[in-house]
């Protein structure tokens, strides 16, 4: 499997952090998915590809509602958790490992392809698109999921997206609503919403540890934000609270259909 130097990064980077996504992760929360799958209509018993998986949050409730799912990463590491996982709740889910960029399964496999706070991680959002598309049926669905900036914000976009590049190296780019629905129109997915919902992060400490990041980058995190423009601050609602630095940061759920 030859990989990119970003999707290298993110493989790395992943694997060393594995056990940091299981249960107690505010990723195991999947409300967003549970909104997001009330405005689509799937067979009782669907064909589900979850790109990017992580620790397989979103796969592993897919399949405990009946679904067959294929859970993908990277990272092997991560797939052992999505396999852990799967056997303490008593789900079936097929694990398999290769890049968002390309995927190795037939044209009109599956009914639902979904990506849940990981496109950002990917080289390049065009080809996963694009794959996406390939692989769902006629009429089947794409639910993504991921950080995002209002459209039009150029300032606080370039903003977040140094924060996290320092946090995590592996993170690639942030697009905006606006960007991902163009994608989706290009290979013939028709968006049926996008919305952006702020979600409150964590305190920084737990936003550095979750990814390791090195003393030095948090540094420049914390210049960045002590730094960091009016429209920045108004953007993120970025601020302190009990001694400790906190922001909202806007989740982009966009639901689009095969044509």
């Amino acid at each position: 499997m030859k990989l990119d130097a970003v999707q290298q990064a993110a493989q790395e980077q992943f694997a060393r952090q594995s056990r940091n996504y299981g249960r107690s992760h505010i990723l195991a929360d999947v409300s967003d998915v549970q909104a997001g799958l009330e405005k689509i209509n799937l067979p009782p018993v669907a064909q589900v590809l979850d790109v990017a998986t992580g620790a397989g949050h979103t796969g592993l409730y897919l399949a405990s509602l009946g679904h067959q799912v294929t859970c993908t990463d990277l990272a092997a590491p991560m797939l052992d958790r999505v396999r852990e996982a799967a056997q303490e709740r008593g789900l079936s889910v097929e694990t398999r490992q290769h890049p968002a960029e390309e995927f190795p399964y037939a044209e009109a496999s599956f009914d639902l392809v979904t990506s849940r706070v990981a496109p950002h991680h990917f080289s390049s959002p065009e080809s996963f698109i694009r794959e996406t598309a390939r692989v769902l049926r006629p009429g089947g669905w794409f639910l993504l999921i991921d950080g995002s900036v209002p459209d039009d914000a150029e300032e606080a976009e370039e903003w977040l997206h140094q924060v996290e590049k320092h946090r995590d190296p592996s993170h690639h780019r942030l697009l905006s609503p606006r960007a991902w629905t163009r994608l989706c129109e290009a290979s013939g997915l028709r968006v049926q919403s996008a919305e952006l919902k702020t979600f409150k992060q964590p305190d920084l400490e737990w936003y550095f540890e979750t990814a390791a990041t090195s003393p030095e980058n948090r540094k420049a995190v914390r210049d960045l934000i002590a730094n960091a423009p009016a429209s920045v601050r108004e953007t993120f609602r970025l601020g302190e609270e009990e001694g400790k630095i906190v922001w909202w940061w806007p989740r982009l759920t966009l639901i689009a259909r095969r044509e």
